[in-house]
Formats: structure tokens, C-alpha cells, sequence
């Protein structure tokens, strides 16, 4: 990088720069590279070093177990979904378009996400976090907070929080003390959950990723993709097959052979999703999470799914707000649309299947913090938010008609990012 710029310095300070009238173009190119240059560099210069020694790994203590049956939130879950909320609304919304075209998201709202704290919620208070218990309803009603104001802003803004939560739950004390006290610092490391891969038929379960047993580590040879902001991430937890069980690896962007390229699909543009590529990629043995457990990497999924349909309700929602007032404002035939009947139906029926999405999502992450079996919840949740939020998607373009195809409305990108929740696997977790 330092030849690099002394190359740019010198071709700066020519002369003939200045009489092919090259000056303000030289002098931007040099300011972009220079950025770009010292990016990249602190995106493999953190050193993961342990900051203390810990006896066992900390975990975060269950939820108390209510003694009714109540989905309602505490006063205080209902205080960090407000404050998700506003961030939504004032601040994820009105960049949404850009960072859709942009297929990335503003670095300063990245920051203002995590001087929310996000990455905080889920590391115990022991390794300097904000974790308190164990709340996985708490995670979902944030998930869905910040998909009303944008879901591909959400998943980028979610996406290292999903690696710190893996880390807590999972993570041994040797892993724990390398990793998490980073993401408790000023300034938290980008980090991203791979598990997604480009094949038709994707089983979560049989990977085309493969690790094996070399020197007393591992190799892992495979691709993953849409990985959510996997250019500039500096750590990832990546699942790869290992002895014929798929397992959970942690890898540093620093490693040998690993490498990304941009990606961008139809939808979640803004998360800046690249393909991950690992070719002989050398770890430790310290790399395997919970030795290999196969239940943990059922969990993972299920939590990652029950993600994606908090994600799916806080969009239908968005979609919702915007067709009521939509349909009541918009003449035709000298009176308001929401006047036929076949306008108030369809949107009564947007209104119908949310509230079937949301309480499914609500009971799998019920059950889930109380340490109830909640595989089945969740594959019934995932199924409704599959189906049904695409349907809440192309109702909203298609009751907006015209207006529904252009960008100067925000319905099309909720439709191409609710289209998501049936391909995506792993990025993020609660």
C-alpha cells in the first residue's frame, strides 16, 4: 500500500498534470485511493488478541418464565423497540433508496448503528456488554423495529451482531476472551455469518464447503454466498462440513486463501452481500466452535431463520403503513380507491396475514428464550413469512399500480427484499 501511494504522491506532483488540466481529478483519485487503501489495511491489521484470561465461557442466564402465557412485551423490550423504531424511521428510511442503488450502505449510519449498541445486547455485562439475560423475543422485536425502516439496512447493520450472539452462546472461554472484547470497543469489528451457498437446491444441512483435519488444525476449501458486507469484514464464523456433520469455523479476513467479491443480487442491495471464497484456508484447531456439535448447528439455523421472519414482519409491516394511507389519499373515478371494495379487501387481507406472521414468529422466539423445543415454531413461522410476505409484497406493487413499478416509491425494494426470506440462510441470528 505505501509503494502504492508514493506512486500516486509522484504523479500527483508533475507538471504536466497541471497542463492537461488533470489537477482536480489526480488530486480525488488520490484522496479515494488513499481511503480505500487504508481501509483495506485496517480491515487485516486487528489483531484478536485475548484481553483476559477466563475460567469458563460466559453465558448470558434465560429469560424468567412468566407465569401466564403472554406475548406483550416488558415495559422495558417495549423501550428498545421504540428507540429501534425512531433509528428506522429517521435515519434508515430516508437513505434507503440511495443505498439501494449505491448496493451499499452509508458508513456513518453503520456507526450510528452501533452506537445503538446492538452488538452489546447479546455480550454479557462479564466481557464488558450490555447482556443482562438471555432474550430472544427481545432480539426478534429489534429485528422487526429496523426492517420497518429498511430490511437491507437492517441486515447490514445486523450482520456482526449475529457473529457476537454466536460467540456468547456458543463460543469457548479461549474464544470468547480473543473475540468479544472487540466487539464491546469503540470502534466493533465488521463480522458476518456465512452460511448461504450458489446451488440450486440448497440444503442447510448437506454443505458443499468442506473442512478437514490437517496438523493438528484444519482446511476448509468451499464459497459461500451473500455474505453480507464480507468485503470490509474482519471476522467470520463460516460453516463448512467436517467429517460428515456440518459444523461452525471462526476465521479472520486475514487468513491465507480467503477472499470476497461483490456480489449484489435483486434484493438487500444495501447490505453489500459478496461471494466468500476459501481455498486452502489454514485455521487453528481453536477455529471449531462447540467441538462440532451438530444440535448447536441446528440451533444456529434455527435462530437464523427465526431472524429473517422478524426481519419479513417488520417489512410487511412498512408495506402496511404505506398502503393505508396510500389507497384512503388516491382519487379515482372522483373517489378515494380504498372506496372499492376489492382495494379494501386486499388490504384488509395485508393486515390479516401480518398479524398471522407476527404471532408465529412471536411464539418460535417465546419458546426459544424458555428453552422450549422450538424447531417446529420456527418452521411453521418460516413458512408464513415465505409465503405470505411475498404475497404482502406484490400486494402492496400491485395496489399502488403504476406507482408501484418506479422507485420514486419504496414498495418495489420492499418487494425485491422480501423475495429474501425464502433464499437466505445464516447473516444473522437472535
Amino acid at each position: 500500500m505505501g509503494l502504492g501511494l508514493r506512486v500516486l504522491n509522484r504523479f500527483a506532483g508533475l507538471a504536466v498534470v497541471d497542463q492537461l488540466g488533470l489537477r482536480k481529478p489526480a488530486e480525488k483519485f488520490l484522496h479515494r485511493a488513499s481511503k480505500t487503501g487504508f481501509a483495506l489495511a485496517m480491515a487485516g491489521a486487528r489483531q484478536f488478541k485475548a484481553t483476559q484470561k477466563l475460567i469458563g465461557p460466559q453465558r448470558l442466564p434465560r429469560a424468567s418464565k412468566p407465569e401466564l402465557f403472554d406475548l406483550a412485551p416488558s415495559e422495558e423490550q417495549e423501550m428498545l423497540r421504540d428507540a429501534a423504531r425512531s433509528f428506522a424511521i429517521e435515519q434508515l428510511l430516508p437513505a434507503a433508496q440511495a443505498a439501494d442503488t449505491n448496493a451499499k450502505a452509508p458508513a456513518e449510519l453503520l456507526v450510528q448503528a452501533g452506537d445503538l449498541g446492538l452488538s452489546l445486547l447479546g455480550v454479557p455485562e462479564s466481557l464488558g456488554g450490555a447482556g443482562s439475560e438471555r432474550s430472544v423475543l427481545t432480539n426478534v422485536l429489534i429485528g422487526e423495529a429496523l426492517a420497518q425502516g429498511d430490511l437491507s439496512l437492517a441486515v447490514a447493520c445486523l450482520a456482526p451482531s449475529a457473529v457476537s450472539t454466536a460467540l456468547t452462546l456458543w463460543g469457548d472461554a479461549q474464544q470468547q476472551a480473543a473475540y468479544l472484547p472487540a466487539f464491546t470497543g469503540d470502534k466493533p469489528p465488521v463480522a458476518a455469518l456465512a452460511v448461504l451457498e450458489a446451488r440450486p437446491l440448497f440444503d442447510v444441512f448437506t454443505l458443499s464447503t468442506k473442512a478437514r483435519r490437517s496438523d493438528g488444525g484444519f482446511v476448509l476449501d468451499g464459497t459461500k454466498a451473500f455474505v453480507p458486507r464480507a468485503a470490509e469484514a474482519e471476522l467470520f464464523i463460516v460453516a463448512a462440513e467436517l467429517d460428515g456433520t456440518p459444523a461452525l469455523f471462526i476465521i479472520e479476513s486475514s487468513a491465507q486463501g480467503l477472499s470476497a467479491k461483490a456480489d449484489p443480487g435483486m434484493g438487500l442491495r444495501a447490505a453489500a452481500t459478496a461471494t466468500l471464497d476459501l481455498s486452502n484456508v489454514k485455521l487453528p484447531a481453536n477455529a471449531l466452535i462447540a467441538e462440532g456439535s451438530a444440535a448447536v448447528y441446528a440451533e444456529c439455523i434455527a435462530l437464523s431463520r427465526l431472524a429473517w421472519c422478524a426481519l419479513a414482519v417488520g417489512t410487511s409491516q412498512a408495506v402496511l403503513d404505506y398502503l393505508v394511507p396510500y389507497v384512503n389519499d388516491r382519487v379515482a373515478f372522483g373517489e378515494p380507491i380504498s372506496h372499492r371494495q376489492a382495494v379494501a379487501f386486499a388490504v384488509a387481507n395485508v393486515g390479516i396475514e401480518l398479524e398471522g406472521m407476527r404471532l408465529l414468529t412471536y411464539r418460535a422466539a417465546s419458546r426459544a428464550e424458555q428453552g422450549a423445543d422450538f424447531m417446529r415454531p420456527v418452521a411453521l413461522a418460516r413458512r408464513a413469512c415465505i409465503d405470505k410476505g411475498m404475497l404482502i409484497g406484490s400486494e402492496g406493487v400491485q395496489l399502488l399500480g403504476g406507482h408501484g413499478f418506479i422507485k420514486e416509491h419504496p414498495v418495489e425494494r420492499w418487494y425485491r427484499d422480501l423475495r429474501a426470506i425464502g433464499v437466505m440462510e445464516g447473516a444473522l441470528l437472535v
